[in-house]
């Protein structure tokens, strides 16, 4: 089963499938996609992200934006996704609204898993029902009740993973400074390197910013923003042809060298070391 809206004019693309390994590259685009990936089976599943397999169990839920890179190889059942696209549905305009961003999209912790509850699971199957039915009617305003269904799929998801992934010790107020330091160390992080950077334009102390990152979890905002730096480093190691030094300056780095011990420090190996690994693992 595969389905997809498509606006030429807008170059707007909606997808939805419910087998994602066979379909992947049977949509009209393959790029600057957001995917919502849903584990409809009984048993569970295996993917790459990043280079890193992960398990997806039943009634799992995994976000991925377009900068990571995401591979089925070894993923052995249909896999539910639902995909779209800047013009299709902007996450940034649509914030307000939503409240997803940094926590379930361009964040900086660990990938976003939601695990949908049992009492839920039926509201979710119907939602993927209802959008198997808006695609057996094709008419003008096929694109905004399509908008309309990824909106309510986005704020579901949302609620559930401000339970799940966020310590109840948060309030409201705690969790937007979260949500907005992802968002910003997503956006900054080959330019800006210091907490104090992110601080300024949160208009708050970096010792607030520390102190809450200590009860949200164990990282520091400086050892997110450097991880941030190191994984887009592996990224493009891992998935371009371009060579280290090229990637030290495309990282903000006026010194190979200094990118090299910076990277050693990061991962345990030299960047030339990991590129070998990534080819033979390959």
């Amino acid at each position: 089963m595969k389905f997809e809206f498509h606006d030429t004019k807008l170059a707007s693309l909606f997808g939805f499938t419910d087998d994602i390994k066979k379909n992947k590259n049977n949509f009209s685009s393959n790029s600057g996609n957001i995917q919502i990936l849903w584990n409809r089976n009984e048993i569970p599943i295996l993917l790459c992200i990043d280079g890193l397999t992960i398990t997806l169990l039943p009634n799992q839920l995994v976000t991925t934006a377009y900068l990571q890179h995401v591979s089925f190889s070894k993923t052995k059942a249909s896999l539910t996704a639902f995909l779209f696209n800047r013009p299709f549905y902007c996450i940034n305009d649509h914030d307000s609204e939503v409240s997803c961003n940094g926590i379930l999209f361009f964040g900086t912790q660990d990938l976003p898993i939601i695990t949908i509850p049992v009492e839920q699971e039926r509201k979710f199957n119907v939602l993927f029902e209802v959008f198997e039915e808006e695609f057996s009617t094709s008419d003008k305003i096929q694109g905004d009740m399509l908008q309309m269904l990824l909106k309510r799929l986005i704020i579901m998801c949302t609620r559930l993973a401000k339970e799940q992934l966020i310590v109840r010790t948060l309030d409201n107020e705690q969790i937007d400074v979260v949500r907005k330091f992802n968002v910003l160390v997503d956006t900054h992080f080959k330019t800006k390197r210091k907490v104090s950077d992110y601080a300024e334009l949160l208009f708050k102390s970096p010792k607030t910013l520390s102190n809450l990152f200590a009860i949200y979890n164990q990282k520091s905002p400086q050892q997110i923003i450097l991880e941030s730096l190191a994984l887009e480093a592996k990224r493009l190691i891992s998935f371009t042809d371009k060579q280290n030094q090229e990637i030290a300056f495309e990282l903000g780095f006026n010194d190979p060298a200094h990118f090299s011990r910076f990277f050693k420090k990061m991962t345990g190996h030299s960047p030339s070391r990991f590129r070998e690994t990534v080819v033979l693992s390959n």
